[in-house]
Parts: structure tokens; sequence; C-alpha cells
């Protein structure tokens, strides 16, 4: 049976397939003229080599509403980031790599300790918070998409869905988290979700009557540990995005806390 499920906390757009892929690829093109569309990739430098990265590249040659892409490299030596320089030459999009691992972001992680600001574990938190650090800087660009860089599912669909609720100038949403089908080789998937996340919701919430009203935001959620999000450019000076671990849940709190009715 179809899932029409609203919970009446969040808003759930259920792919019900009534609008094809080129239809919302050719809508997204013209949303970019309003709304610039930029997409940011936390990559470790072993997934440059590895099953998923590549094919996401290919399927990113594609797209043509898009028009920048930023690269937040981890763990590459110089050696690393200029064969990543080299992979990623491929894809039509202007292409910002950010090496965290160099010696200008070294210098910049120093500048910041020296003023009290110690983010030097490392991980997605850091790495995305540096990106979007960057991305704020920017004029062109008020549409931000974010998803992780070892999807083996990936396909353009995914990212067009991702966006257009973003980016179509007709919907005020700020934020939006992707969720797909954790089934595959017949098995299934998102075990921590499944077993952790939601049953320790639960759990909290039974524990007390005056629990915060953020557990039942997190528990709206389909999969509130997915990586894949979207969000409108000006909510980046908003929220303190986490920059240690914990990337996931930190922003879903962030946004509760500042957006959520």
């Amino acid at each position: 049976m179809s899932d029409f499920h609203q919970n009446g906390i969040i808003t759930t757009f259920h792919n019900f397939r009534t609008k094809n892929l080129d239809y919302i690829e050719n809508e997204l093109e013209n949303f970019s003229k309003q709304r610039p569309m930029q997409l940011i990739l936390p990559s470790l430098f072993s997934e440059l080599s590895g099953a998923a990265l590549p094919d996401i590249v290919n399927k990113l040659k594609k797209v043509q509403y898009l028009k920048q892409i930023t690269i937040g490299l981890d763990n590459a030596n110089e050696d690393d980031f200029n064969h990543a320089k080299t992979f990623f030459s491929q894809l039509p999009q202007k292409v910002r790599i950010i090496w965290h691992d160099g010696p200008n972001m070294k210098a910049v992680s120093n500048l910041l300790k020296e003023n009290g600001l110690d983010e030097s574990v490392p991980g997605k938190g850091r790495n995305v918070w540096y990106c979007m650090g960057y991305i704020y800087g920017l004029k062109n660009c008020e549409a931000v998409a974010l998803h992780d860089c070892d999807i083996l599912t990936y396909d353009r669909e995914l990212l067009a869905r991702l966006f257009y609720p973003i980016a179509n100038p007709a919907y005020n949403f700020y934020f939006c988290k992707g969720y797909y089908s954790r089934i595959a080789d017949g098995k299934m998937n998102g075990r921590v979700g499944r077993l952790l996340v939601t049953p320790l919701i639960k759990a909290l919430k039974l524990m007390s009557k005056d629990y915060s009203p953020f557990l039942d935001f997190l528990a709206s959620f389909r999969y509130p540990l997915s990586g894949e999000f979207s969000f409108r450019r000006r909510l980046i000076r908003d929220v303190r995005i986490p920059y240690d671990w914990g990337l996931e849940v930190g922003m879903l709190s962030e946004i509760q806390r500042n957006f959520a009715n």
C-alpha cells in the first residue's frame, strides 16, 4: 500500500512519481536563475577509488542546473590532493576543493585555536563546517545540498528531489532532509537507526512526561541519521553547525531550535 502518512510536525514529501526526472530537472534549471544551487561533497581521499564516488561523479556530469560543487577533502597528502584535482576536473560545473590537510587550512585551524576555538577533531562535522563557512561567503548561491560520497545506489533523481523543495521559489522551506529505502541484497540496512536511535528516542520519551519537544521532532523523521539534506544559504548564519561528530543529529537540533514552530 502506498505511504501517505503525515505526522503533523514536519512535512513529508513522498515519491509518488507523478513527475519524471526530466520535468523536475527542467524546473530546477528555471529555479536556478533565481536561486543558484551549490552542492557540498564531504569526502575522504580513499573514496575516490571506491565503488560509489566515481559513479556519483559520472551522474553529476549530466546535472545542468547545478553550477558549482564544493568538495571537502580529508585524509589527503599533497599527491592525493593533486590526484583529486585531476579526478574532479571531469565535472563541467565550477569545482572548489577544500584540502583540509593542506598548509592553508592548517594555518586557518591554528589561527582559530589562537583565538579560543579548537576545531581540530577530524571527521565529517569539521569537513562540512568549513565547507559551509566557505559557501556562506559566496554571493551566487541561494540553495545548498549535501550528501555523502558512499551512496552505491546514487542517481540524479535523488539530488533533484533533495534540491526541489529548497530551490522552488513558490515554497517557503528552509531545510529538507532526504530519506530512501534501506534495503539492499535482500537485507534490511539502517541498523543504527532501527536498533539504536529509534528505540532510544522512544525510551527517553517514556522516562519523562515532560520530555523535550525535540524528541518528537527527531522521531518524526524517517531516517534522522540520513546524510542527505538541503537548505537555504541564509540558514548558515542562524545555526551552530557541529564541527565534530554528530553532524546529522546536531543539524536537526539546530533546525528545531531555530525554525520549528
